[in-house]
């Protein structure tokens, strides 16, 4: 677990994400760095999945409530609270997908912005 103290000052976003993610046992969790990639809209983006729409809806509201507390940075917009099958939590330079897992394997975001770094975040445990 990412461990933050007040008199550093704030938390990487990405590092952020990460930990509002394992709060709540995100599962594959992967970051694509498009930082080299003229064409990207953004830096990065982190993606993971969980096993229905409660737990995908519980992953987006920890990422959020962790961005706000580590990194002191409010979502710009969201989408896909509704049916929590594929939620976006748009931070400007990072945007941040949270699927249920049978939407994560037919979009295949990985592969479909494979031209960026991709790290796989290892889960705590």
């Amino acid at each position: 677990m990412v461990q933050k103290e007040r008199d550093k000052g704030p938390l990487d976003l990405v590092d952020a994400i990460v930990e509002g993610m394992r709060r709540k046992k995100g599962i594959e969790i992967v970051n694509i760095d498009l930082s080299g990639e003229g064409e990207a809209e953004c830096d990065n983006f982190i993606i993971c999945h969980g096993s229905s729409n409660t737990h995908v809806d519980a992953i987006a509201r920890s990422v959020e409530e962790s961005v706000e507390e580590l990194a002191f940075e409010t979502v710009w917009r969201q989408d896909g609270f509704q049916n929590a099958q594929w939620i976006l939590l748009d931070y400007v330079n990072v945007m941040v997908h949270i699927f249920q897992e049978p939407f994560r394997r037919f979009y295949d975001l990985e592969s479909l912005w494979g031209d960026g770094t991709i790290y796989n975040i290892e889960a705590d445990i």
